[in-house]
């Protein structure tokens, strides 16, 4: 235990490297333990989308969206969402809901949003159209 704390007191950089790292990794599982969405991947999304007619909520940039998009997929901005500007998305509240972005990582407070308003179901993809086109799946242009 004393080597513990000698090469601490030596090393408080590396120390507070650990600690951040540490606290971040706690943070990040307790916002999923008690997260308003789920998570899936691009094979959950596709049953979803196949078996229970889940909706792809697409959130980035008009541009990329125009570039590829998962067919099907409507595209709403994250302004749109957080004024409720759903654009028909309304008649879908008991469906399952994907919020997706670029790579995952900001889908989570629009996914928030959704699940606040009523839907009963909202996740998303897990990396994003990153994923989906690294998995080589289909994607839909214009």
């Amino acid at each position: 235990m004393n080597e513990y704390l000698t090469f601490f007191a030596n090393h408080p950089i590396m120390m507070g490297i650990w600690l951040v790292l540490f606290f971040a990794l706690i943070y990040n599982l307790m916002q999923s333990k008690f997260a308003a969405f789920g998570r899936v991947n691009t094979q959950q999304l596709t049953q979803l989308i196949n078996k229970q007619d889940a909706v792809v909520v697409d959130i980035r940039p008009d541009a990329d969206y125009k570039k590829g998009h998962i067919t099907g997929a409507k595209l709403l901005s994250p302004q749109q969402i957080e004024q409720e500007t759903l654009k028909g998305l309304e008649k879908s509240k008991q469906n399952p809901i994907i919020v997706v972005c670029q790579t995952g990582m900001t889908a989570g407070k629009s996914a928030t949003k959704l699940a606040q308003s009523g839907f009963e179901q909202v996740n998303i993809l897990d990396g994003g159209m990153t994923a989906w086109t690294s998995a080589n799946l289909p994607v839909a242009k214009g």
